[in-house]
């Protein structure tokens, strides 16, 4: 019966979901110090938080039980997810619900820009009536530069192409297919800092992107150049910010997001009239906080039940639409892995060479490799999910490398394995989804072309090509009393046949023992899929 911690005040709808479970225990503990949190984590499946709630090392060692940390929000800072990875702890966080309240704000920020609305409003506070001083501009026809096509940065890009603006959008992992789809142009950084004239931020702080935009960057732009960051504080340096404000390099600045918050009273930002600060109020709409809560409860759910999140800040990130599509895939998968380190053994295995053949995404590749690594791992150590896999193998010594391939293929959407041995051997397998009923089928086994559904016991027998094998192997079998349930045989190995018999129960090691006294077989090897 799961049981889930919900550590900070989400939106009631979201808990009603969790408490409409059958057999859910939700405890409700808002407001709870450290060390209440410590004791309350014992037994939980799940614990659901917002920014207030420390996720430590030490509450995940104390949660003997924890497979998920939720996250209504984006950020994850109060959550160590290096901790959560190593104790194979699934962190999940709620990008979307948020996107329209962030993509709104963004705008908002883009227009007060333009018409200095703010201003005005002060102005008439103070009772002037100053139409000369507060003319401003119209974004109609102006570039607008997207730094980073994601959700909130595509939702952003269809507002401004709706009043008239032309955008170009640097994203190193854009396609040119998604940008067309948008309606926007692929641009590389240094060309939107000269072709823009508004720049918004839609990316995540990373090292790559921290202080990205700075005072090289700066002096890459047009004069009067506006900026908008509704993204993480520190993309943008503050300090060449404040500078180029004052010397009118920068024309304005809508900022919601600073590297420290609360941003301090004296900070130089503050005290700049084009500048135009909000306190971090992104996702601060009541259709956001409802959105997050009931997504990030239904995340948890889908975790406990067995499913894969389509939000995971330790997993690849995989959309909802993306899922659906590989789903059928992830299943396959890891039987694949399974298969090819039964296939290896008793060899010693170096690495691992994952290929997918397809027009999948690079997130779905990721998703399928990580299945394929927990497959392998079934069996020959505990506790193996799609978080802790690689590190595992790692661990072990096993170097995998994962290939995307745009190659022809017999099959339209493929999966490979190679396990390399030491000294240069190899075995393969490789399977694919087949028909309506999208049916999982091995369809070769170290080059040799067969196919079957990994299901069961399996007995893979390589023999000399030449009559009365199969009647012979079939005879053995009976007198074990194993049922052969289906076969699927490859002649195309020159001298030797490969077929795999797919049984009912498995072989006694007796039975075993005599068919490999015929001189006719090569090998025999029971695989469990």
């Amino acid at each position: 019966m799961p049981k889930v911690l919900v550590a900070d005040k989400i939106s009631p709808t979201g808990v009603a979901l969790l408490k409409a479970q059958p057999g859910y225990e939700v405890v409700e503990a808002y407001g709870s110090t450290p060390e209440q949190v410590l004791n309350l984590v014992a037994d939980v499946d799940a614990i659901l938080v917002r920014s207030e709630t420390q996720i430590t090392k030490e509450v995940l060692a104390a949660a003997s039980r924890l497979v998920c940390v939720g996250r209504a929000g984006v950020g994850v800072d109060n959550i160590d997810v290096d901790a959560a990875t190593d104790r194979g702890v699934i962190v999940m966080n709620t990008p979307s619900g948020n996107t329209i309240a962030t993509a709104e704000l963004t705008f908002t920020h883009l227009l007060s820009l333009a018409r200095p609305v703010p201003e005005a409003i002060q102005s008439m506070r103070e009772g002037k009536w100053d139409r000369k001083n507060l003319s401003g501009t119209e974004l109609f026809g102006k570039t607008l530069g997207v730094l980073g096509l994601g959700r909130i940065g595509a939702e952003v890009s269809k507002r401004a192409l709706a009043f008239g603006m032309k955008v170009s959008a640097y994203d190193p992992y854009l396609t040119e297919a998604r940008a067309k789809s948008l309606g926007v142009t692929m641009a590389t950084l240094d060309e939107v800092f000269a072709l823009a004239d508004y720049i918004t931020v839609h990316m995540p702080l990373t090292e790559q992107t921290e202080g990205m935009v700075n005072t090289a960057a700066f002096a890459k732009m047009k004069k009067g150049v506006k900026i908008v960051n509704c993204a993480r504080g520190g993309i943008v340096d503050e300090a060449a910010l404040a500078t180029a404000l004052a010397s009118g390099q920068c024309g304005g600045c809508g900022f919601d997001v600073f590297v420290e918050e609360p941003l301090t009273k004296d900070h130089p930002l503050r005290s700049l009239p084009k500048a135009h600060l909000s306190p971090h109020l992104g996702a601060s709409t009541a259709e956001a906080q409802e959105n997050v809560g009931v997504e990030v409860a239904e995340a948890c759910i889908t975790v406990l039940s067995g499913g894969s999140p389509a939000n995971a800040v330790n997993l690849p990130s995989v959309d909802s639409q993306t899922l659906s599509t590989i789903r059928p895939f992830l299943s396959l998968a890891e039987k694949l892995g399974s298969l090819a380190r039964q296939l290896a053994a008793p060899g010693r295995i170096e690495s691992l060479r994952l290929t997918t053949f397809g027009a999948g995404s690079e997130q779905g590749a990721s998703a399928i490799s990580r299945s394929i690594q927990r497959g392998y791992l079934r069996g020959i150590s505990e506790g193996v999910n799609d978080v802790n896999a690689p590190s595992k193998l790692k661990a072990l010594g096993v170097e995998v490398q994962s290939i995307r391939s745009t190659a022809e293929a017999d099959y339209k959407e493929l999966i490979l394995i190679e396990v390399i041995l030491a000294g240069g051997k190899s075995v393969s397998v490789a399977g694919t989804i087949l028909g309506k009923a999208q049916s999982p089928r091995i369809v070769s086994i170290n080059g040799r072309t067969l196919e079957f559904i990994p299901e069961g016991k399996l007995l893979l027998i390589e023999n000399q090509d030449q009559p009365g094998i199969i009647g012979s192997l079939g005879t053995l079998l009976s007198k074990d009393r194993v049922n052969i349930a289906n076969m699927a045989l490859s002649r195309t190995g020159g001298a030797n046949a490969l077929a795999v018999y797919q049984l009912d129960t498995a072989p006694s090691a007796a039975t075993l023992a005599e068919i490999l006294r015929n001189p006719a077989i090569v090998s025999a090897k029971l695989l469990d899929a």
